[in-house]
């Protein structure tokens, strides 16, 4: 990849973050401020940036208007919407929908919890790879070299006493995932919500998503958040319908 691009998606990273003065990016960069303000430049004529009275940039509209048809792009994001929402509707939680991509696995929709503790997961953002429960369905289905692969190169940041610690208590749970069809995150990925995930498969069988619902310990405890799983995976089993997998199946 040209440096010049490099160098202008390392500024759209940043201001993913927040908003950032010249001086501040041409830090982050190692660059020359003039440098940095040509690449700014060319960003803002494309409505990718946008630079405020006080000469403070942001991302601009340009750029959100194609993440909005990147989403749109994913036929499974549209597909699975309308059972999202019942199950969200009829649960009152908040509902996740991941895909894994480039071996990162990303939030590409959400429903909010009707309580008013909510997350702070968006759409857009990664999912830790060894803690949430959406990592876990999608990892469980993926080849076992390539599952090895993308296991041994996890940092396994602990974020919890809970979270998963090694390469080996990882692989060992996505073969339980991949056995029992749906995982788990009791407080691994932050102390006070519990999740549970299940796998959205296309008409080859494939996992393509996986959806899960979260709840804070405050609303359910853990024991009542696996009282939620049956609807999630009659949820996911509709959703794998309507993308083609036969009965059967799943």
């Amino acid at each position: 990849m040209s440096q010049t691009v490099t160098r202008a998606l390392r500024i759209l990273a940043e201001l993913g973050e927040g908003e950032r003065s010249l001086d501040q990016l041409a830090e982050v960069l190692g660059v020359h401020k003039t440098t940095v303000l040509r690449l700014l430049q060319s960003l803002e004529e494309e409505r990718f940036v946008y630079r405020d009275a006080g000469y403070r940039y942001h991302l601009g509209a340009g750029l959100f208007a194609l993440s909005g048809l990147a989403l749109e792009q994913r036929g499974v994001r549209r597909i699975a919407a309308p059972h999202l929402a019942e199950l969200n509707a009829a649960t009152g939680q908040t509902v996740h929908l991941a895909a894994y991509e480039g071996g990162e696995v990303v939030y590409i929709d959400k429903y909010d919890s009707r309580h008013p503790v909510r997350m702070y997961s968006r759409i857009g953002l990664r999912a830790a790879l060894h803690s949430a429960a959406v990592s876990k369905v999608l990892l469980a289905d993926l080849p076992a070299p390539e599952r090895r692969r993308v296991v041994a190169g996890i940092d396994f940041v602990p974020h919890t006493p809970r979270t998963l610690a090694t390469p080996e208590a990882l692989l060992a749970e996505l073969e339980k995932v991949a056995v029992q069809g749906w995982a788990q995150d009791h407080a691994e990925h932050e102390a006070f919500i519990n999740c549970v995930a299940a796998p959205i498969r296309d008409a080859s069988g494939r996992v393509v998503a996986a959806a899960s619902i979260s709840v804070p310990d405050v609303v359910l405890p853990y024991e009542q958040v696996l009282e939620l799983l049956p609807a999630l995976l009659a949820t996911t089993r509709a959703i794998s319908a309507d993308c083609g997998q036969t009965p059967g199946h799943f």
